[in-house]
């Protein structure tokens, strides 16, 4: 039984993750489907570009609960989840570290939508919140500083997951966060591929400039 609630509890991670809010939100809006304007992404920075700032700042912000809630979801149950069975305590963190992963893919490759979605980075510093506040709040600030030089939201939000797999280490945080910082870093930048090929040929769009190939 608690197999079976450890499974029930990532998946509701994954589907708590692949609520498609981009795409509801532009819907909603502007009525139109994300997808098929910008980037294809259903992110906060192509909602930006699509439908406007209000809109992405809605979006951002329930992405971000998206990760958060995933994580504080198995601190909350695990108590439950221990009482059937006798579970040792360090279960938990790696638990969560799957339940974070769960809820990046989800937001990436949603069910609901033929498994589209976005870039996963601001369900990733939901999930960081949720486990390391300090590692988040740093990744937070090199991502502002990144996009104060740069203003482009592709390289910051690479740089923004790579700072958060290094502090998760220095920061002393237990070794399934540190695992999460590494993996979660690496599932960031491989969503970014395209961005990266446009930063290697110096297309790729700055904030605030309307394209057809967004981040």
């Amino acid at each position: 039984m608690a197999v079976l609630a450890i499974v029930l509890l990532l998946v509701a991670a994954y589907l708590l993750g692949s609520l498609p809010t981009g795409y509801l939100v532009a819907k909603g809006v502007k009525g139109i489907d994300i997808r098929q304007y910008g980037s294809g992404g259903t992110g906060a920075t192509n909602v930006l570009r699509t439908v406007g700032k209000g809109a992405a700042i809605a979006v951002l912000i329930i992405d971000l609960l998206k990760g958060l809630l995933a994580v504080l979801l198995v601190a909350a149950v695990w108590p439950q989840v221990s009482a059937l069975a006798t579970m040792p305590a360090l279960w938990q963190p790696w638990v969560a570290m799957v339940a974070g992963l769960m809820a990046l893919v989800g937001h990436s490759k949603s069910v609901w939508i033929n498994f589209t979605g976005g870039k996963s980075v601001a369900s990733g510093l939901g999930v960081l919140i949720g486990l390391a506040w300090p590692v988040a709040l740093g990744a937070a600030i090199a991502f502002g500083l990144t996009l104060a030089l740069s203003r482009i939201v592709s390289l910051s939000s690479m740089v923004a997951a790579i700072a958060a797999s290094i502090l998760m280490v220095l920061t002393g945080q237990p070794l399934p966060y540190c695992v999460l910082g590494v993996l979660g870093a690496l599932y960031v930048i491989l969503r970014h591929r395209s961005n990266i090929d446009r930063l290697l040929a110096g297309t790729e769009p700055r904030l605030g400039q309307q394209t057809n190939q967004g981040s």
